[in-house]
Parts: structure tokens; C-alpha cells; sequence
């Protein structure tokens, strides 16, 4: 295959996901709540929503029709992917006893409000089958076909299921930051990128989260992390993410600062505005020993920044999902 060619069918690829994302985009803050009930961690219910996404895609292409209901077919993806995991890592409980014969269960409106309780006690099944019954009010038939199982299945999951409604873990304790995430931080604070390549292997996947991945100690990504708010600030010319999502952006380099989240260290990224200073990406670092091994870049993740961001008490702004590679100009009117 020539260069030619893989050129051609990546372009082809590129324009696809860009119509994809065009119909199933909307469904995105629904599919990570979905996720995040699921999970019951951001971090997890951010990486299944954008894994669902990409196993979308590729399972439309070999579908001989579009699916007639696009939530519950993406609520189908999401929920085979997480039990497929939680299987694969023999974290699924023994099965639970059945409730006696008689036993009430709780009221609609107790479900929807305890189900944000749900622990481990629940089955994979069991746990997707409340969330979608009673967060998401889907019928039956929905759940069903989500679930790729039948009513009776369904109903039974839901009577299990509900009677295991529990309270939540207690809090996670504070973890200990790694002295290697610090020197990122003052490295990338003080755009010195010797120091920062320093800290990284020849190995290093250093990710922008559902929109590019590259390895190494040097490139775009991390340029673009420490430098691109120039570039943000001009988002009209430039393209990119939409424009208006870039309104008041100041060209000042951006800060990092570190912060713990769910007993997790992180690293908030901080860009200037001319109405104030706001959060709209987030660093996860990787670590083994005095190296870093993965840099994961949370900056179209705006339901997952919106989250983890009000839970830490900080401004945030959006960025939308994905980077969009022809952006019109904003009307200087409006």
C-alpha cells in the first residue's frame, strides 16, 4: 500500500468521524451520565464514554442499517463494553440472594433518588438495568434492547437490583504526590521544555482524550498544551474548536496547578481570560518510579471538566468535544 493511499483512506476516515460526531454528538452528555452511573468514577465514566464512541463508529460502518433509536443503541454499546471489563476483571460479585417472595420494592421516585448509591453489590447487569429504568425512565423494551436481553431478564435484574441499594462508599483517602508529578507541574509552569522532556520516556503516550495520541518526549500534543493559547485566543483564523467557545481568551501561557481529586493528584490547567482565570483542561499522569509514562490531556471533556471542576469549587470552561478543522469566523455583530 502506497503512502498515497493510507493518505486517502485516513482523509476519508477523518471526514466520516467529523459526520458521525455530527449525529451522535448531542447524545454525549446523556451517554457520560449513563457511563458515570455505571462506573461511579468521572475518570472511568469519561474513558467509557469516549471508548463507546469510537466502538460506535466502527460498528456502524458493518451495520447493514442505521440503528432506529441512537440513545439506546449507544446505551447498548456502553453497557456490553463495561460488563465486558468488569468481567475480564473478575471484579463482578457472587450473585446475590433472591429477595423473598412478598418483598416491596422502593417507589420509582426512591429509585431514581437512591440510585446514585449503587455499589459494587450490584451486578453489571443489575446495575445498568436500574440506571436505565430509573434514571433514564427507558421502557422495558428499551432496556431490553440496550442490555441485548430479554423483559423477563430485565425485570428480574431490576427487582434484584433494587433491593441492593445501598449507601455509598466513605470517601477515598488522600494519596500521596508523587515528587515526578510535582516537577511536571514547576517544569510546565515555567515553559521550560528541557526539564519537562526530562521527566518523559522515549515511550511516553502523551494523549489528548478522544481527539490524538502521540509517543515520545517531543511534540505537537505538548507544544500545544504549553503554548497553545495563543492559538486559542485567535480560534477564528485559526480554526479549531468552535470560535464562540473561545470568546475572551487571553494569549498569557497557561498554569498548572496541582490539585487532588477523588484521592487522585492532577493537574488543573489554568488559562487567562479577559473576565478571569479559568480551568479548561485537566493533565493525568502516568508514573513509574521518577518518569512518567502516560500523559493523558483532558481538553474536550466537557462533561468530566464540568464535574470534576464543581466538585473542586474552581471556575471551568468548555472547549467542546472535538476539535473542529474548519471553524467559521464569529459575527463581529453579534
Amino acid at each position: 500500500m502506497t503512502d498515497t493511499s493510507l493518505d486517502t483512506l485516513s482523509g476519508a476516515l477523518r471526514a466520516s468521524w467529523q459526520q458521525f460526531l455530527d449525529v451522535y454528538e448531542p447524545l454525549r452528555p446523556q451517554l457520560y451520565r449513563y457511563c458515570r452511573h455505571l462506573t461511579r468514577s468521572p475518570w472511568d465514566a469519561e474513558d467509557l464514554a469516549q471508548d463507546t464512541m469510537v466502538r460506535a463508529f466502527a460498528t456502524l460502518g458493518r451495520m447493514g442499517a442505521a440503528p432506529p433509536n441512537p440513545r439506546a443503541w449507544l446505551f447498548r454499546v456502553a453497557s456490553n463494553l463495561w460488563i465486558d471489563r468488569v468481567r475480564r476483571s473478575r471484579e463482578t460479585p457472587h450473585p446475590a440472594e433472591e429477595l423473598p417472595a412478598g418483598t416491596a420494592t422502593p417507589e420509582p421516585r426512591a429509585h431514581r433518588e437512591a440510585v446514585g448509591t449503587l455499589v459494587a453489590q450490584l451486578s453489571p447487569q443489575e446495575r445498568a438495568a436500574v440506571v436505565l429504568k430509573d434514571v433514564f425512565e427507558l421502557s422495558l423494551d428499551e432496556v431490553a434492547e440496550a442490555l441485548s436481553t430479554s423483559v423477563g431478564a430485565v425485570k428480574a435484574a431490576l427487582h434484584r437490583g433494587r433491593g441492593k441499594l445501598v449507601e455509598p462508599d466513605l470517601a477515598e483517602p488522600r494519596a500521596a504526590v508523587p515528587a515526578v508529578i510535582d516537577a511536571f507541574c514547576d517544569a510546565f509552569n515555567a515553559r521550560d521544555v528541557s526539564r519537562l522532556t526530562a521527566l518523559l520516556l522515549d515511550t511516553t503516550a502523551v494523549e489528548v482524550v478522544g481527539a490524538s495520541t502521540e509517543y515520545g518526549r517531543r511534540g505537537r500534543i505538548l507544544d500545544g498544551m504549553l503554548f497553545g493559547s495563543a492559538v486559542m485566543a485567535e480560534a477564528h483564523t485559526h480554526g479549531g474548536a468552535q470560535a464562540e467557545l473561545f470568546r475572551g481568551v487571553l494569549p498569557d501561557p497557561p498554569r498548572s496547578e496541582l490539585r487532588v481529586h477523588r484521592g487522585e493528584p492532577l493537574l488543573l490547567v489554568w488559562y487567562a481570560h479577559a473576565d478571569g482565570d479559568a480551568v479548561r483542561a485537566i493533565n493525568r499522569l502516568e508514573v513509574d518510579g521518577d518518569r512518567i509514562v502516560a500523559v493523558r490531556n483532558y481538553f474536550y471533556s466537557p462533561d468530566f471538566l464540568r464535574e470534576a471542576c464543581e466538585e473542586l469549587g474552581v471556575p471551568w470552561r468548555s472547549n467542546g468535544y472535538r476539535w473542529w478543522p474548519h471553524c467559521p469566523k464569529p459575527d463581529p455583530g453579534a
